[in-house]
């Protein structure tokens, strides 16, 4: 969508989103240069929010507490895991396949975490007990495909990105030359 496009909307809605706000200002950031039109369309916005013709729409700030309260869970497990054998765990990977499988605990202020917060000790932590668990043996059990693979190095000195394609391309084309 386009500067002038999301003006018109905001103009025939009476709101402008968040998401239409940050439209804007990616399309700003990223332009070289605006058009005369876009620069007048953005005058009208500008307008229409001093004159109240248009409303900002306040960005909402929510949390989802169960993901906080599986990834510590998950934390612990691993640190547990990794400390008594060789293994080492993907914390995102089993948060992930756990959170999918529970409900959402979302709160808009600090009395509604807590209350989510008691709410779950109370009622669910057999379950994301039992969900955390179930990711890590999955996680445990998956082959390893590909043993061979060696991500990228990050922040190495002497290698930089294309040397490490280079590489990369040399291991796995026999007939890349470089």
């Amino acid at each position: 969508m386009n500067i002038n496009k999301i003006v018109e909307q905001a103009l025939e809605s009476g709101y402008l989103t968040p998401t239409m706000e940050a439209e804007v200002g990616r399309l700003c950031d990223t332009s070289a240069e605006l058009s005369n039109e876009e620069y007048l369309a953005l005058d009208k916005l500008m307008g229409a929010l001093l004159t109240g013709e248009v409303v900002a729409m306040p960005r909402k700030q929510f949390i989802n507490v169960m993901e906080e309260l599986v990834v510590s869970e998950v934390i612990s497990r691993v640190a547990e895991i990794e400390t008594t054998s060789n293994r080492l765990l993907d914390v995102g990977d089993i948060a992930a396949y756990a959170l999918n499988r529970l409900p959402p605990l979302y709160a808009t202020t600090e009395e509604g975490a807590s209350f989510q917060r008691e709410k779950a000790k109370k009622e669910l932590t057999e379950i994301i007990n039992n969900q955390v668990e179930q990711a890590i043996s999955l996680y445990l059990e998956r082959p390893n495909f590909h043993p061979e693979r060696q991500a990228l190095n990050k922040g190495s000195q002497s290698h930089n990105v294309f040397e490490q394609v280079t590489k990369l391309l040399q291991s796995q084309a026999p007939n890349y030359e470089s």
